[in-house]
């Protein structure tokens, strides 16, 4: 058995052994009941995943995998390939969007080559490369199931650092251009839906390229249509190094009871792979934004939820996870904090 099966076989449901105690407290704060609104339901999903009425949230982290994608080749994306390792260079040299929310919000990050096309050295990197990019899904399928084991592996291997570093919550994050298109593929296959209703402009493509995006996510998924018998293999078959890291990494929190926020577009796609995995696994994840991009709302429909966020926001990287991390952290300094209406003398609705 590898250590992605035993993950998975580790995964509990969250207890509620502390829930009417939580929500007790959370009423008797100086404000008239469900006041604060979501702010109220982060404070007790926190409080739950991590068994406990005295929830703490210090520690922050936000990793961030980074690969590149063989369909590139498709034209598919406004940006050429190597934009990945620049950008890569960019976050690891502090500027970078996610550079900027991850210092506001005073978390560390954790980037990680899982399959970026070429060499990257810098003393931030954690290099985990499994392979150069993965291959033209139109062609072949993306990666083996050996190299898809290993990355979802590889993001388990960070949510285990999390827990030892006793990190209290993660963030997903991502970079890799043309990861809208593997991600839009496995949405289609996953979800199921349409190719048509989930694709979008990724990184500011026009019409004509859309189009063309969108026939090339067709090709990908007839090519492998045999491939696409569960969610590892289709992951394998359409997905991407990066999103297959999140899968993992989604996984291993879940594991090991720490709450994890979901990111886009992107992350998104990976979550939705991990859960179609074990669908446990949703009660330990925050879902941070809607993206701009206008398949993500059949996401959300078809979990029949929504997201924290609506910026109108599609950068990626983890800049959604990491703004909605400030709102849970918020959220529990609410629960910690405010006075109750027997410590402040203040008359309640009774």
């Amino acid at each position: 058995m590898n250590n992605f099966e035993k993950k998975l076989k580790s995964i509990k449901p969250i207890s509620t052994e502390y829930k009417t105690q939580i929500q007790n407290h959370l009423n008797s704060l100086t404000k008239p009941i469900g006041s604060l609104g979501k702010l109220e339901n982060f404070a007790m999903k926190f409080a739950l995943i991590k068994n406990t009425p005295h929830p703490e949230l210090k520690k922050k982290r936000i990793i961030l995998f980074a690969a590149d994608h063989g369909v590139t080749k498709e034209g598919v994306s406004a940006y050429p390939k190597e934009v990945t390792k620049q950008m890569v260079y960019n976050i690891l040299n502090g500027g970078a969007a996610i550079n900027v929310f991850a210092g506001h919000i005073d978390a560390d990050l954790n980037v990680v080559d899982i399959g970026i096309d070429g060499m990257v050295e810098h003393s931030n990197l954690f290099n985990r490369k499994i392979k150069n990019g993965t291959s033209n899904a139109t062609e072949k399928p993306a990666m083996t199931l050996h190299e898809a084991v290993k990355a979802i592996e590889t993001g388990i291997e960070f949510a285990e650092r999390a827990k030892s570093d006793k990190i209290d919550i993660i963030a997903t994050g991502e970079m890799g251009i043309g990861n809208t298109t593997a991600a839009s593929a496995l949405f289609a296959a996953l979800l199921p839906c349409n190719v048509k209703d989930i694709t979008g402009k990724g990184t500011g493509i026009d019409e004509k390229k859309l189009k063309k995006k969108a026939e090339v996510i067709k090709k990908m998924l007839n090519k492998n249509n045999e491939k696409l018998t569960n969610p590892v293999n289709t992951l394998a078959a359409v997905g991407g190094l990066e999103i297959a890291g999140i899968v993992g990494l989604i996984i291993g929190a879940a594991a090991n009871r720490i709450p994890v926020v979901i990111d886009g577009f992107i992350s998104s796609a990976a979550a939705l792979t991990a859960y179609k995995i074990n669908p446990i696994i949703e009660q330990y994840t925050f879902h941070s934004h809607l993206s701009a991009e206008k398949g993500h709302k059949l996401f959300y429909k078809a979990l029949n939820t929504e997201p924290a966020l609506d910026l109108k926001m599609r950068l990626g990287e983890g800049t959604g996870a990491a703004l909605t991390i400030g709102l849970i952290e918020a959220s529990i300094k609410i629960y910690n904090e405010m006075a109750t209406f027997e410590s402040a003398g203040v008359s309640n609705n009774d």
